[in-house]
C-alpha cells in the first residue's frame, strides 16, 4: 500500500476509534463484554463498511492484505482502547489462529474453520500453556493426542486459554510422539468446543476479574476427547514449529498495541496534569517530577516505536528467523516501557487512577502479562544475550 493510502487509512481508523469505539469503554468496564456485545456487533458492522474489516488477512480470505509492518501501524491506532482490535476483527487469539489455518490449514479445514472466524461469526482460542509445566518451557507438557483408529484422544489439562469462554473452537498443542526430538513431539489439532469431554473449568480471575466472553482467561480440561485426524493442522510433530510461526509476528501485533495504550495513557497523563490544580494556579504540570515523567515516557514510546517498525520490517523483507534478535528486543523492551508509563499515568491521575474512571487500571491489571506471555523478559534477554556471545567467541 502507498504511503499516503496507508496514512489515509490511519486517519480513518483514528477518527472511528475516538467517535465509534472509546465511547464505548465506561460500559465495557463496568458491565463487561457479553452485556456490550450487541453494540460491538454493530461498530464491526460499520467497520466492514468502511473496508477495514481483518486488516492482517490476505484480500483473497476478505481482509485488507495489509503487511506486517502496515498492521502493526493499525495495531498502534486500535490498541488505544481495550476493544479495538475485536471491533475490527484482529484480536488475539483469532489473529493468530488465522494466519496458521491459512498457513498450514487443508481447504476444508479452510472452509469450515478459517472462513467463519474471518467472517467474524465464530470465534477461537488457542490452547497451549499448562499448569503444571513452567510456559518458559513450551516444549515440555503433559496433554497427550493418541491415535485410535480414524481419531485422536486428547487428554490433558491446560489454563490461560484465551478466550475460549464462547469460542467455536480450539487449537490444542498436544503431544502426539512421546520419543521424537523435543521439538517434534507435538502437534497443533483443532477441536471444537462442542465436542464431548472439552470443559471449561472456569474463567481464571486476573487480578480479581475473571472477565467473559473474549476479555477472558480459561481453564480447560480435556477428557477423552475425540476428534477425527483431519483435524491436525499442519504436519505431523510440526506443532512447535506452527508456534513459533505463530507468535513471531504475534509479538509485533502486541508491542504495536501495547504502544497504542502508550499513547493513550500518555494523553491521559498530560491533560490530568495540566487539569489537576495543587493550589491556586498551580497545576500537576508544574512540578518537575511530572515534567521528567512525561519527558522519559515520550522518548521511551519513540525509541520503542522505532525498534518495534524496524523489526517488522525486517521480518517482511528477510523472514522470522533472521529478524530472532529484534523479535526478542522489542517484546522486552516494549513490555517495560509500557508498564512503566502505566505506572506513572495512573501516578498521576492519584486515586482515580485506581478507579475503572478511566481504562488505566484495566490496562494495568491486564498487561501486567505482557511480562511474561509469548516468553517472559528473563528468556528473551537470556537467548539475545547468547547470541551477542556466540558472536564474539
Amino acid at each position: 500500500m502507498e504511503p499516503q493510502v496507508i496514512d489515509k487509512v490511519l486517519d480513518t481508523m483514528r477518527q472511528f476509534v475516538r467517535e465509534e469505539i472509546i465511547p464505548l469503554e465506561a460500559e465495557f468496564l463496568a458491565k463487561g463484554f457479553t452485556a456490550m456485545l450487541p453494540k460491538l456487533q454493530e461498530k464491526r458492522e460499520m467497520v466492514k463498511k468502511l473496508g477495514f474489516w481483518c486488516p492482517q488477512i490476505p484480500e483473497e480470505y476478505g481482509g485488507m492484505g495489509l503487511s506486517l509492518m502496515e498492521h502493526g501501524l493499525v495495531s498502534e491506532v486500535l490498541g488505544q482502547t481495550p476493544i479495538g482490535h475485536f471491533v475490527f476483527n484482529c484480536q488475539a487469539p483469532d489473529a493468530g489462529n488465522m494466519e496458521i489455518l491459512i498457513d498450514h490449514g487443508t481447504p476444508e479445514q479452510k472452509e469450515k474453520f478459517l472462513l467463519p472466524l474471518v467472517r467474524g461469526e465464530v470465534r477461537s482460542c488457542f490452547s497451549m500453556t499448562e499448569p503444571e509445566h513452567a510456559g518458559s518451557n513450551p516444549v515440555v507438557m503433559s496433554t497427550t493426542a493418541v491415535k485410535e483408529g480414524n481419531s485422536y484422544i486428547i487428554d490433558g489439562h491446560k489454563w490461560f486459554t484465551s478466550a475460549a469462554d464462547g469460542a467455536a473452537f480450539a487449537v490444542v498443542m498436544a503431544v502426539t510422539d512421546p520419543h521424537a526430538s523435543v521439538h517434534q513431539r507435538a502437534s497443533q489439532i483443532i477441536v471444537p468446543t462442542d465436542t464431548p469431554g472439552f470443559e471449561l473449568i472456569r474463567n481464571i480471575s486476573v487480578m480479581g476479574e475473571p472477565g467473559d466472553g473474549w476479555a477472558s482467561h480459561a481453564e480447560v480440561r480435556y477428557s477423552d476427547v475425540r476428534v477425527p485426524q483431519e483435524n491436525l493442522l499442519g504436519q505431523e510433530g510440526h506443532g512447535f514449529a506452527i508456534a513459533q510461526e505463530r507468535l513471531g509476528p504475534g509479538r509485533i501485533h502486541h508491542c504495536m498495541r501495547w504502544l497504542g495504550i502508550c499513547e493513550r495513557a500518555f494523553e491521559l497523563m498530560v491533560k490530568q496534569a495540566l487539569l489537576r490544580e495543587l493550589g491556586p494556579g498551580t497545576v500537576l504540570a508544574d512540578k518537575q517530577t511530572i515534567q521528567n515523567w512525561v519527558a522519559e515516557s515520550r522518548a521511551e514510546m519513540n525509541a520503542a516505536r522505532l525498534m518495534v517498525l524496524d523489526a517488522a520490517n525486517k521480518i517482511d523483507k528477510q523472514g522470522v528467523y533472521a529478524s530472532r534478535n529484534e523479535i526478542s528486543m522489542i517484546k522486552f523492551f516494549v513490555a517495560g516501557v509500557l508498564m512503566r508509563v502505566l505506572d506513572r499515568a495512573i501516578q498521576t491521575h492519584g486515586a482515580m487512577g485506581m478507579t475503572d474512571d478511566t481504562p488505566l487500571a484495566y490496562w494495568y491489571r491486564h498487561e501486567r502479562a505482557s511480562r511474561i506471555y509469548d516468553g517472559p523478559d528473563e528468556v528473551h534477554k537470556m537467548v539475545v544475550a547468547r547470541r551477542i556471545f556466540k558472536q564474539y567467541r
